[in-house]
Protein backbone atom coordinates (compact mmCIF):
# COMPACT_ATOMS: atom_id res chain seq x y z
CA UNK A 1 0.00 0.00 0.00
CA UNK A 2 1.33 3.43 -1.03
CA UNK A 3 1.13 6.43 1.28
CA UNK A 4 -0.74 8.66 -1.17
CA UNK A 5 -3.40 6.00 -1.77
CA UNK A 6 -3.80 5.38 1.96
CA UNK A 7 -4.08 9.12 2.69
CA UNK A 8 -6.65 9.59 -0.10
CA UNK A 9 -8.77 6.71 1.25
CA UNK A 10 -8.45 8.11 4.76
CA UNK A 11 -9.65 11.52 3.55
CA UNK A 12 -12.77 9.92 2.04
CA UNK A 13 -13.38 8.03 5.28
CA UNK A 14 -13.16 11.23 7.33
CA UNK A 15 -15.50 13.05 4.98
CA UNK A 16 -18.13 10.37 4.37
CA UNK A 17 -18.07 8.23 7.50
CA UNK A 18 -17.16 10.82 10.13
CA UNK A 19 -18.61 13.91 8.45
CA UNK A 20 -15.60 16.10 9.26
CA UNK A 21 -15.13 19.54 7.73
CA UNK A 22 -12.66 20.26 4.94
CA UNK A 23 -10.47 22.29 7.31
CA UNK A 24 -10.22 19.38 9.77
CA UNK A 25 -9.46 16.89 6.99
CA UNK A 26 -6.79 19.24 5.62
CA UNK A 27 -5.23 19.41 9.08
CA UNK A 28 -5.08 15.58 9.33
CA UNK A 29 -3.57 15.45 5.84
CA UNK A 30 -0.84 18.00 6.62
CA UNK A 31 0.22 16.01 9.68
CA UNK A 32 0.45 12.79 7.66
CA UNK A 33 2.49 14.60 5.03
CA UNK A 34 4.90 15.70 7.77
CA UNK A 35 5.41 12.02 8.64
CA UNK A 36 5.88 11.16 4.97
CA UNK A 37 8.49 13.92 4.55
CA UNK A 38 10.32 12.63 7.64
CA UNK A 39 10.52 9.15 6.09
CA UNK A 40 11.81 10.54 2.77
CA UNK A 41 14.34 12.77 4.49
CA UNK A 42 15.75 9.81 6.43
CA UNK A 43 15.53 7.44 3.43
CA UNK A 44 13.20 5.07 5.24
CA UNK A 45 11.37 2.94 2.70
CA UNK A 46 8.40 2.12 4.91
CA UNK A 47 4.76 1.80 3.88
CA UNK A 48 1.70 2.67 6.00
CA UNK A 49 1.47 -1.04 6.79
CA UNK A 50 5.12 -1.69 7.65
CA UNK A 51 5.94 1.46 9.63
CA UNK A 52 6.64 0.55 13.26
CA UNK A 53 6.31 2.15 16.67
CA UNK A 54 10.00 3.11 16.94
CA UNK A 55 9.90 5.05 13.65
CA UNK A 56 6.78 6.95 14.68
CA UNK A 57 8.42 7.77 18.03
CA UNK A 58 11.48 9.11 16.20
CA UNK A 59 9.20 11.27 14.06
CA UNK A 60 7.40 12.67 17.12
CA UNK A 61 10.75 13.37 18.78
CA UNK A 62 11.91 15.34 15.71
CA UNK A 63 8.67 17.26 15.27
CA UNK A 64 8.69 18.20 18.98
CA UNK A 65 11.72 20.39 18.25
CA UNK A 66 9.64 22.49 15.84
CA UNK A 67 6.14 22.74 17.29
CA UNK A 68 4.53 23.42 20.67
CA UNK A 69 2.87 20.88 22.97
CA UNK A 70 -0.61 21.60 21.63
CA UNK A 71 0.48 20.93 18.05
CA UNK A 72 2.32 17.76 19.12
CA UNK A 73 -0.83 16.46 20.79
CA UNK A 74 -2.86 17.21 17.66
CA UNK A 75 -0.35 15.44 15.40
CA UNK A 76 -0.31 12.35 17.63
CA UNK A 77 -4.10 12.32 17.68
CA UNK A 78 -4.24 12.59 13.88
CA UNK A 79 -1.73 9.76 13.40
CA UNK A 80 -3.64 7.60 15.88
CA UNK A 81 -6.85 8.13 13.89
CA UNK A 82 -5.08 7.26 10.63
CA UNK A 83 -3.66 3.99 11.93
CA UNK A 84 -6.97 3.14 13.62
CA UNK A 85 -8.56 3.54 10.19
CA UNK A 86 -5.99 1.12 8.68
CA UNK A 87 -6.80 -1.40 11.43
CA UNK A 88 -10.53 -0.92 10.76
CA UNK A 89 -9.91 -1.72 7.07
CA UNK A 90 -7.81 -4.81 8.04
CA UNK A 91 -4.57 -3.39 6.61
CA UNK A 92 -2.83 -3.47 9.99
CA UNK A 93 -3.14 -5.44 13.20
CA UNK A 94 -1.66 -2.87 15.60
CA UNK A 95 -1.48 0.90 15.97
CA UNK A 96 2.14 2.17 16.25
CA UNK A 97 0.97 5.19 18.27
CA UNK A 98 -0.68 3.16 21.05
CA UNK A 99 2.21 3.54 23.49
CA UNK A 100 3.05 7.12 22.53
CA UNK A 101 1.89 9.54 25.18
CA UNK A 102 0.66 12.94 24.08
CA UNK A 103 2.15 15.89 25.99
CA UNK A 104 -0.05 17.33 28.70
CA UNK A 105 -1.46 20.70 27.73
CA UNK A 106 -3.31 23.15 29.88
CA UNK A 107 -6.69 24.35 28.79
CA UNK A 108 -6.08 27.70 27.11
CA UNK A 109 -8.74 30.26 27.87
CA UNK A 110 -9.74 32.24 24.78
CA UNK A 111 -9.00 35.95 24.52
CA UNK A 112 -12.03 38.23 24.60
CA UNK A 113 -12.79 41.86 23.93
CA UNK A 114 -14.91 44.12 26.09
CA UNK A 115 -18.07 45.63 24.63
CA UNK A 116 -16.27 48.98 24.44
CA UNK A 117 -13.38 47.40 22.51
CA UNK A 118 -15.84 45.81 20.06
CA UNK A 119 -17.43 49.23 19.52
CA UNK A 120 -14.01 50.83 19.04
CA UNK A 121 -13.09 48.30 16.36
CA UNK A 122 -16.31 48.86 14.45
CA UNK A 123 -16.14 52.65 14.81
CA UNK A 124 -12.59 52.62 13.40
CA UNK A 125 -13.80 51.27 10.04
CA UNK A 126 -13.52 53.80 7.23
CA UNK A 127 -17.03 53.99 5.75
CA UNK A 128 -16.03 56.31 2.92
CA UNK A 129 -15.54 53.37 0.55
CA UNK A 130 -17.74 50.32 -0.20
CA UNK A 131 -15.34 47.89 1.49
CA UNK A 132 -15.88 49.85 4.70
CA UNK A 133 -19.61 49.16 4.68
CA UNK A 134 -18.90 45.52 3.92
CA UNK A 135 -16.32 45.24 6.70
CA UNK A 136 -18.65 46.83 9.26
CA UNK A 137 -21.34 44.34 8.27
CA UNK A 138 -18.84 41.48 8.62
CA UNK A 139 -17.85 42.47 12.16
CA UNK A 140 -21.45 43.09 13.21
CA UNK A 141 -22.51 39.69 11.83
CA UNK A 142 -19.64 37.73 13.40
CA UNK A 143 -20.13 39.35 16.78
CA UNK A 144 -23.95 39.30 16.75
CA UNK A 145 -24.16 35.63 15.78
CA UNK A 146 -20.92 34.17 17.18
CA UNK A 147 -19.89 32.77 13.80
CA UNK A 148 -16.70 30.92 12.98
CA UNK A 149 -14.76 32.60 10.17
CA UNK A 150 -15.48 29.64 7.86
CA UNK A 151 -19.21 30.02 8.60
CA UNK A 152 -19.09 33.73 7.81
CA UNK A 153 -17.37 33.48 4.43
CA UNK A 154 -19.72 30.69 3.28
CA UNK A 155 -22.91 32.43 4.47
CA UNK A 156 -25.53 32.50 1.68
CA UNK A 157 -28.27 35.00 0.91
CA UNK A 158 -30.63 32.00 0.94
CA UNK A 159 -29.53 31.37 4.56
CA UNK A 160 -31.04 34.67 5.72
CA UNK A 161 -34.49 34.37 7.31
CA UNK A 162 -34.92 37.91 8.59
CA UNK A 163 -38.71 37.75 8.95
CA UNK A 164 -38.23 34.92 11.44
CA UNK A 165 -35.16 36.61 12.97
CA UNK A 166 -32.74 33.75 12.21
CA UNK A 167 -29.89 32.84 9.90
CA UNK A 168 -29.00 29.30 8.86
CA UNK A 169 -25.39 28.38 9.56
CA UNK A 170 -23.51 25.41 8.12
CA UNK A 171 -20.95 24.52 10.77
CA UNK A 172 -18.31 21.87 11.36
CA UNK A 173 -19.02 18.51 9.75
CA UNK A 174 -21.64 20.16 7.50
CA UNK A 175 -23.99 20.38 10.49
CA UNK A 176 -26.80 22.90 10.17
CA UNK A 177 -28.08 25.19 12.91
CA UNK A 178 -30.30 28.25 13.13
CA UNK A 179 -28.94 31.25 15.03
CA UNK A 180 -30.96 34.30 16.13
CA UNK A 181 -29.72 37.51 14.50
CA UNK A 182 -29.92 40.91 16.17
CA UNK A 183 -31.91 43.58 14.31
CA UNK A 184 -28.78 45.78 14.06
CA UNK A 185 -26.94 43.05 12.15
CA UNK A 186 -30.04 42.51 9.98
CA UNK A 187 -30.08 46.22 9.18
CA UNK A 188 -26.41 46.28 8.16
CA UNK A 189 -26.67 43.10 6.07
CA UNK A 190 -29.75 44.40 4.25
CA UNK A 191 -28.04 47.71 3.51
CA UNK A 192 -24.87 45.97 2.31
CA UNK A 193 -26.78 43.59 0.01
CA UNK A 194 -29.11 46.23 -1.44
CA UNK A 195 -26.77 49.24 -1.69
CA UNK A 196 -23.24 47.84 -1.98
CA UNK A 197 -23.27 44.24 -3.14
CA UNK A 198 -25.78 44.88 -5.94
CA UNK A 199 -23.08 46.98 -7.69
CA UNK A 200 -20.78 43.93 -7.85
CA UNK A 201 -21.17 41.23 -10.51
CA UNK A 202 -20.75 37.88 -8.70
CA UNK A 203 -18.53 35.34 -10.41
CA UNK A 204 -19.98 31.95 -11.27
CA UNK A 205 -20.56 29.95 -8.10
CA UNK A 206 -20.74 33.04 -5.86
CA UNK A 207 -24.16 34.35 -6.88
CA UNK A 208 -25.66 33.35 -3.51
CA UNK A 209 -22.64 34.22 -1.32
CA UNK A 210 -23.32 37.16 0.99
CA UNK A 211 -19.86 38.71 1.32
CA UNK A 212 -17.90 39.32 -1.88
CA UNK A 213 -14.60 40.94 -2.76
CA UNK A 214 -14.33 43.63 -5.44
CA UNK A 215 -13.87 40.97 -8.13
CA UNK A 216 -17.13 39.23 -7.25
CA UNK A 217 -15.64 36.22 -5.47
CA UNK A 218 -16.04 35.07 -1.89
CA UNK A 219 -13.68 36.32 0.79
CA UNK A 220 -10.88 34.14 2.16
CA UNK A 221 -10.22 33.38 5.83
CA UNK A 222 -6.94 35.29 5.51
CA UNK A 223 -8.78 38.41 4.34
CA UNK A 224 -10.92 38.46 7.50
CA UNK A 225 -7.77 38.09 9.63
CA UNK A 226 -6.17 41.03 7.79
CA UNK A 227 -9.25 43.24 8.22
CA UNK A 228 -9.24 42.63 11.98
CA UNK A 229 -5.48 43.00 12.34
CA UNK A 230 -5.52 46.37 10.56
CA UNK A 231 -8.37 47.63 12.76
CA UNK A 232 -6.58 46.47 15.92
CA UNK A 233 -3.49 48.45 14.90
CA UNK A 234 -5.65 51.46 14.07
CA UNK A 235 -7.14 51.64 17.59
CA UNK A 236 -3.82 50.68 19.22
CA UNK A 237 -5.29 47.50 20.72
CA UNK A 238 -2.66 45.62 22.73
CA UNK A 239 -4.52 42.28 22.65
CA UNK A 240 -3.73 39.78 19.92
CA UNK A 241 -7.05 39.14 18.17
CA UNK A 242 -8.46 36.95 15.42
CA UNK A 243 -11.94 36.32 13.98
CA UNK A 244 -12.40 33.73 16.72
CA UNK A 245 -11.98 36.49 19.31
CA UNK A 246 -15.31 37.96 18.20
CA UNK A 247 -16.95 34.55 18.62
CA UNK A 248 -15.48 34.17 22.12
CA UNK A 249 -16.57 37.68 23.01
CA UNK A 250 -20.12 36.96 21.80
CA UNK A 251 -20.38 33.91 24.07
CA UNK A 252 -18.74 35.59 27.06
CA UNK A 253 -20.95 38.68 26.88
CA UNK A 254 -24.09 36.54 26.59
CA UNK A 255 -23.09 34.50 29.63
CA UNK A 256 -22.18 37.61 31.60
CA UNK A 257 -25.60 39.11 30.86
CA UNK A 258 -27.41 36.03 32.14
CA UNK A 259 -27.84 33.76 29.10
CA UNK A 260 -28.24 30.03 29.69
CA UNK A 261 -25.15 27.93 28.93
CA UNK A 262 -27.22 25.41 26.94
CA UNK A 263 -28.61 28.20 24.75
CA UNK A 264 -25.07 29.47 24.10
CA UNK A 265 -24.01 25.91 23.24
CA UNK A 266 -26.74 25.67 20.59
CA UNK A 267 -25.93 29.07 19.10
CA UNK A 268 -22.20 28.27 18.87
CA UNK A 269 -22.86 24.83 17.41
CA UNK A 270 -20.82 22.99 20.07
CA UNK A 271 -21.53 19.26 20.16
CA UNK A 272 -20.58 19.00 23.82
CA UNK A 273 -21.49 21.33 26.67
CA UNK A 274 -17.96 20.87 28.04
CA UNK A 275 -16.63 22.88 25.07
CA UNK A 276 -18.96 25.75 25.95
CA UNK A 277 -18.11 25.58 29.64
CA UNK A 278 -14.74 27.21 28.98
CA UNK A 279 -16.57 30.55 28.97
CA UNK A 280 -17.60 30.04 32.59
CA UNK A 281 -13.93 30.38 33.55
CA UNK A 282 -13.58 33.76 31.87
CA UNK A 283 -15.51 35.85 34.33
CA UNK A 284 -15.25 34.91 37.98
CA UNK A 285 -17.25 38.01 39.00
CA UNK A 286 -20.22 36.62 37.08
CA UNK A 287 -20.05 33.34 39.00
CA UNK A 288 -19.84 35.20 42.31
CA UNK A 289 -22.89 37.25 41.33
CA UNK A 290 -24.84 34.08 40.43
CA UNK A 291 -24.12 32.53 43.83
CA UNK A 292 -25.01 35.73 45.69
CA UNK A 293 -28.25 36.09 43.72
CA UNK A 294 -29.54 32.54 43.62
CA UNK A 295 -28.01 30.66 46.55
CA UNK A 296 -30.72 29.55 49.04
CA UNK A 297 -28.57 30.83 51.96
CA UNK A 298 -28.09 34.31 50.50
Amino acid sequence: MKWQNAIKDFQLFLKIERGLSKNTIDSYTRDLEKLLNFLKKNKMNLSPISIDELTVQQFIYEIAKEVNSRSQARIISGLRSFFDYLIFEDYRKTNPTDLIEAPKIGRKLPDTLSEDEINELITAIDLSHPQGERNRTILETMYSCGLRVSELITLKISDLFFEEGFIRVIGKGNKQRFVPIHYNAQKYISFYINDIRNHISPKKGFEDTVFLNRRGKGLTRQMIFIILKDLAIKIDLSKKISPHTLRHSFATHLLKNGADLRAIQQMLGHESITTTEVYVHLDKSYLKEVVETFHPRK
